[in-house]
């Protein structure tokens, strides 16, 4: 299939990535504008924005940037306003933000908890905010959330803030949705297991200092039935799917993408 998403709008929160190569958001923006949306890029660095941005310009595609920190409320507005503005409309709210920080209840820092749950949880929060009202004008919407397995299941890593975050967005999707729903507006999430990306080798970097990051790729891969971690691509897919009118009566749904993960051992 092709051309799902033609004279949509989308946002894509989280749209560059913090390293080389495909991070969640840069793929997805690509993948939306590969099927026809015109994207507003946005993200905390207008570079890494604007290189996903010409990436899509590159290939034919529709889009601009915005740089915003999407943990203020005023910034987030603006951003709003700036979609609708240049493009008219919003029908795609990709909200792909996030952060993981190590630490247990014990270790994690109080400025450390308050930092994820501003990043992953409020920023979803105010970007609904926001976008909602728009959506509600013109009679329908969808709104995509990046969660996480690691809201429903320990991985091995000790990141309560992380965890609980996406915990709680999953739990968000949902409300949303049933609220939203009478008004065709839908919100599903995606939920990712282990994946290799930018941002999750600069988490193991930081995590794992002193142990080759290559054998805890191989030991990550291990752990999955499927017998390999997932990439980029595979959470723009699913979050295509979502997004798209082939999903149009899919609401409130968690789409897990992990190769098996949390299905168990053996």
């Amino acid at each position: 299939m092709a051309d799902r998403l033609t004279d949509k709008v989308a946002i894509v929160t989280g749209a560059g990535s913090i390293g080389d190569g495909w991070g969640n958001g840069k793929a997805t923006a690509v993948v939306y504008a590969r099927e026809g949306a015109r994207v507003l890029c946005a993200d905390v660095n207008s570079d890494a924005a604007r290189e996903t941005a010409d990436i899509i310009v590159g290939e034919g595609g529709t889009a601009d940037i915005f740089a915003v920190d999407v943990t203020d409320s005023g910034q987030v507005a603006a951003m709003i306003e700036a979609a609708v503005t240049g493009f008219g409309r919003i029908d795609v709210l990709h909200n792909n933000v996030g952060i993981a920080e190590v630490g247990g209840p014990v270790d994690t820092s109080e400025e450390s908890w308050d930092r994820v749950h501003d990043v992953n949880l409020k920023s979803a929060y105010l970007t609904s905010k926001y976008a909602i009202p728009h959506m509600l004008e013109q009679g329908e919407g969808a709104i995509v959330n990046v969660s996480s397995i690691a809201g429903e299941r320990w991985l091995g890593v000790p990141y309560i803030s992380y965890a609980t975050t996406k915990a709680a967005m999953t739990q968000m999707t949902r409300v949303i949705a049933r609220q939203y729903a009478p008004d065709n507006i839908r919100c599903n999430a995606v939920l990712p297991g282990l994946m290799q990306t930018p941002m999750v080798a600069h988490s193991l970097q930081g995590a794992y200092a002193d142990v080759d990051v290559d054998e805890l790729w191989k030991a990550r891969n291990a752990q999955v039935p499927m017998d390999r971690v997932g990439d980029a691509w595979d959470v723009a897919y699913a979050a295509l799917f979502l997004a798209s009118d082939e999903a149009r009566y899919v609401t409130g749904a968690t789409l897990v993408v992990d190769g098996g993960l949390t299905l168990g051992v053996g």
